[in-house]
């Protein structure tokens, strides 16, 4: 999927409240088979989220309680919207309050389930395109060393993989997390 622009001036998908976000998706619930017995294969409790102003989307199927898949989904779809939408106006990068607490001797302490990691893989993305996939240069901007950038962008394949798309576009190596 190429990488979509918010071409209005509104802040990032993932900056949104549970609620709020979930307003603005299309909730699909299905019956799904596997692990889980009689009770998974009778009630619908497999969720897909679809971002309406986008059309990301995430899905979960593995916990027993639909409430449990939705809460599931949406941590999916926050990460998914990280990697797949680009709030970027300007070549001009600087890190957000969240990223500088977040950011202490040019390390990143941020772990991938923690509430705040799709935010900073947002911003993170966010500069590295602001940079034309320079990390370097992005790394610079943002405050921390460029193998600490490569290394936590990495925890998401996908995201990886989109920028060496990018990157193989321009002509420059692929980068390895």
């Amino acid at each position: 999927m190429d990488t979509l622009h918010y071409e209005k001036k509104m802040k990032h998908p993932v900056l949104l409240p549970d609620e709020t976000l979930l307003r603005g998706c299309l909730v699909r619930r299905f019956r799904h088979s596997g692990p889980g017995g009689q009770h998974r294969n009778k009630v619908e409790t497999g969720i897909e989220l679809i971002h309406e102003t986008t059309g990301v989307t995430a899905i979960a199927t593995e916990r027993r309680s639909q409430a449990d898949n939705q809460k599931v989904a949406l941590r999916r779809l926050r990460v998914n919207l990280a990697v797949e939408v680009r709030t970027v106006v300007s070549a001009e990068v600087h890190p957000s309050a969240l990223w500088e607490s977040r950011c202490r001797s040019q390390k990143i302490q941020c772990s991938e389930q923690h509430a705040d990691f799709p935010i900073l893989l947002a911003e993170s993305l966010n500069a590295i395109y602001a940079k034309n996939y320079d990390v370097k240069c992005a790394a610079g901007a943002l405050g921390c060393s460029t193998s600490q950038l490569v290394r936590f962008v990495g925890r998401v394949s996908d995201a990886l993989a989109k920028i060496n798309v990018c990157r193989a576009d321009l002509g420059l190596r692929p980068l390895k997390a």
